[in-house]
């Protein structure tokens, strides 16, 4: 057992469950009160979110850390490596690290059954646990109310946005996805939103659990100052219900939605942070496929490709409302999972790009690269098919030497292209 290799044991966890996505919270509960990690740090933060997650939690890490704390950051899914997914410090977590966790759920669970994200879940408390870092960030994997991370009672939850997605586990309402999210709060705690339209069902469902709610637009807002060089401030308040204002913040490519609840949930958590550290802290930040600009050499000229996750309408409407900002044209490089709402994506971007190319993705929920072509055609935009995401970019890139390349339409997406520029830094380096 214990010389079985990182990728033994996930093709195990793949095998283990009859279900890939089993929701609720008994087998992983059962599992973690023998494994003693319910409380795996002194801090506990929980953030989920139809979109935004991965940034907030991302911005709530590195904040938490410029505060002088040792934090550990869990997130999920990862593009290349699983290791993406359990971060402590600075560090990933080592194949070994993740290999000893999970031979010591293997050795208390009995004959729980546990699904590939309870396993992982598990394994990230347990060496937060172990290395006995100050404060966690958990991501919500999917919903909030019966997903394995809510086995674990947050100090802190933050709920990013709410809309429509996953809606074979979530319902097809707002209302139904706002009730599974609000279930991340805790009586007397607080709860930070940063949707603004709240759902009747998640509203009432708050009010049933009792937390100290900080809502975006009323508690906590954000500000572009009247400058020319992007420059924005922040409205947060304190547990005393004291208002600061921080700033002014420099200007950053993530969601600022996102980065303001990051600094209310640092702000309720006692950080002691100016704000010059903080505008210093998010303006480095840097997140792989979120917003994420990068430089090629392509036929002897610098290019410019971005990537980001965006899957949904939601994601798909920021996505828009930021490349209007840019007066360079683009193309872009799409593919999609086959449960996703495909024609909500294109209206939100319709107009915005030269052309699309389309591609299928490696995975068996991969849209068909015809349909996706075709939902485009009739939505009058101008689409052509290639074999993967690897020939898509390559052909956008070739079309013309001004454009740049938006590379997005799901983590599926972003992985095949980071996995081509490695490919294309080797071959050029």
């Amino acid at each position: 057992m214990s010389s079985r290799t990182l990728a033994g044991w996930l093709a195990r966890l793949e095998q283990l469950h009859p279900k890939e996505i089993d929701m609720g919270l008994q087998r992983v509960s059962q599992v973690a009160q023998r494994m003693g990690v319910l409380k795996p740090a002194p801090l506990v933060i929980s953030v989920s979110g139809t979109n935004g997650k991965g940034s907030t939690c991302a911005a709530v890490h590195a904040l938490l850390q410029a505060a002088g704390m040792h934090v550990g950051c869990y997130s999920s899914p990862h593009l290349i490596d699983y290791n993406e997914r359990v971060r402590i410090g600075d560090q990933l977590a080592s194949d070994a690290q993740l290999c000893a966790a999970f031979a010591s759920i293997e050795a208390v669970r009995g004959d729980v059954s546990l699904t590939y994200f309870e396993f992982g879940t598990l394994a990230a408390l347990l060496l937060f646990q172990r290395a006995e870092v100050d404060a966690v960030v958990l991501e919500v994997g999917l919903g909030g109310r019966l997903d394995a991370v809510n086995v674990v009672d947050a100090d802190i939850a933050i709920v990013t946005s709410i809309g429509l997605d996953h809606q074979q586990y979530l319902g097809n309402t707002r209302d139904s996805v706002g009730y599974e999210k609000a279930g991340i709060a805790r009586a007397d705690r607080p709860l930070i939103c940063g949707e603004i339209d709240l759902p009747p069902r998640f509203v009432s469902t708050l009010a049933d659990i009792g937390p100290q709610v900080y809502q975006r637009g009323i508690e906590l807002d954000w500000q572009p100052l009247a400058t020319e060089d992007g420059a924005w401030q922040v409205r947060v308040k304190d547990r005393k219900g004291v208002e600061h204002t921080l700033g002014p913040l420099a200007a950053v490519d993530l969601p600022r939605d996102n980065l303001l609840l990051a600094i209310q949930a640092c702000v309720l958590a006692g950080c002691q942070l100016s704000g010059v550290q903080i505008s210093q802290t998010l303006q480095q930040l840097r997140l792989s496929g979120r917003m994420d600009w990068r430089s090629l050499q392509w036929r002897g000229q610098t290019r410019q490709l971005c990537l980001d996750v965006g899957h949904n309408p939601h994601a798909a409407s920021w996505l828009a409302s930021t490349l209007s900002r840019r007066d360079q044209p683009i193309r872009a490089v799409f593919s999609a999972l086959d449960d996703k709402d495909l024609k909500g994506i294109v209206q939100a971007l319709r107009g915005r790009f030269v052309d699309w190319a389309v591609a299928p993705l490696p995975t068996p929920r991969s849209r068909n690269a015809d349909e996706l072509q075709q939902v485009l055609d009739g939505q009058g935009e101008t689409a052509h098919c290639h074999a993967s995401v690897a020939a898509a970019i390559s052909a956008q890139l070739d079309a013309d030497d001004e454009s740049a390349i938006m590379v997005f339409g799901s983590f599926f997406t972003v992985a095949a292209a980071l996995e081509w520029l490695a490919n294309e830094e080797l071959n050029n380096g």
